[in-house]
């Protein structure tokens, strides 16, 4: 009798108008959604053993990108739909750098503007990159052992996110990816206690690592040729270089790049 079940749902799942359908994009986000907070879960004793709100981060930002990678890759590319758009975009940035303590009250306002390839792959996936000019930055404050003072630094880069774009609806998506910049110049205005280090000067290779990397991602709304949305950018690599003083190297600044991108965009 068992021979017979297992034959008999051998031959049920072989016949064609038995096939399972396809999954749908809602099914293949089941998927992600479960997928993503299996790999948090893993990551929660190293969160909890004495890690800071910057590694959370980093764990859900990565897990948002291998699952809209999975996503991607279940979705089977339509020619008949594929097509490429493009686009001017710009907006408002409020950004920071972070370190092991955060201060939101360090946010320093700036902007960006630049251009955009839309390349639509069906009615579920697209991949975005651009090409922006971005100013980021924040206020310091920094005690070390030579000086104790408060740093505002202003940063000026040409940045290259490279996004994939799920859409959710009609007109809601969420995006993720890796972002790159190279640093054009900046300016920094220090306010110490020693009076030898108050300074405004023009920042050089000397002072700042030229490239930067990090996470991309945030939601966007679509209507038609015009878009808006937010987005969140996560620095992985220290703005500063390490200096040696007196035999003592340390790193100044020590922060990385943390920014709040709100935009607009045009398409055509």
């Amino acid at each position: 009798m068992e021979k017979l079940k297992k034959a008999w749902s051998a031959e049920k799942t072989n016949q064609p108008g038995l096939e399972r359908k396809p999954k749908s994009l809602f099914s293949d986000f089941t998927g992600f959604g479960l997928k993503s907070l299996l790999q948090l879960f893993d990551k929660v004793p190293e969160m909890l053993n004495g890690s800071t709100i910057k590694n959370t981060v980093a764990v859900v930002l990565f897990s948002l990108m291998i699952g809209f990678t999975q996503t991607a890759m279940a979705q089977e590319p339509n020619p008949e739909q594929c097509q490429v758009r493009f686009g001017v975009k710009g907006g408002v940035n409020f950004s920071n750098m972070y370190t092991d303590d955060v201060d939101d009250e360090n946010v320093l306002t700036g902007f960006h503007v630049g251009v955009f390839a839309k390349m639509q792959f069906n009615d579920n996936i697209a991949l975005q990159p651009e090409l922006l000019y971005t100013t980021k930055g924040s206020e310091l404050t920094y005690n070390n052992a030579f000086a104790e003072g408060t740093a505002k630094f202003r940063l000026n880069y040409i940045e290259a996110p490279v996004l994939l774009v799920v859409n959710l609806t009609d007109n809601l998506n969420v995006h993720a990816g890796p972002y790159f910049a190279y640093l054009i110049d900046g300016k920094a205005t220090n306010d110490s206690d020693a009076n030898f280090f108050d300074s405004e000067e023009e920042l050089d290779n000397d002072d700042f690592n030229k490239f930067d990397f990090g996470l991309s991602a945030g939601l966007g709304f679509d209507f038609d040729s015009f878009s808006v949305g937010a987005r969140y950018n996560y620095g992985l690599t220290t703005v500063g270089k390490d200096r040696d003083f007196g035999g003592t190297t340390y790193t100044f600044p020590d922060g990385k790049n943390s920014a709040i991108n709100v935009y607009a965009a045009f398409s055509f």
